[in-house]
């Protein structure tokens, strides 16, 4: 798959992405793949914060993008219960 965009790992989100279930992991993968395809579509930007989010069912991604360098900066992957606690 083209990405238009580039997709770069915290390693705090590398690591909440490693302790989801496969299923969820699959899932959210296929979602970020279609969302660096056209960011200004899937990313919603957070109220008071420069990170945007992308909502896969009850789970979030928050991201930082990049506009210079076309890139998605992958911050944290989580339940939306707990993923906007800082």
């Amino acid at each position: 798959m083209n990405l238009k965009w580039k997709l770069r790992w915290s390693p705090l989100a590398a690591r909440e992405f490693s302790n989801l279930d496969r299923a969820v992991a699959i899932q959210i993968t296929k979602k970020i793949e279609q969302a660096a395809q056209n960011p200004a579509h899937y990313f919603k930007r957070l109220v008071d914060r420069e990170e945007y989010k992308l909502r896969i069912g009850d789970y979030r991604v928050i991201v930082f993008l990049n506009h210079s360098d076309n890139t998605v900066q992958i911050q944290r992957i989580g339940h939306r219960k707990n993923i906007y606690d800082l």
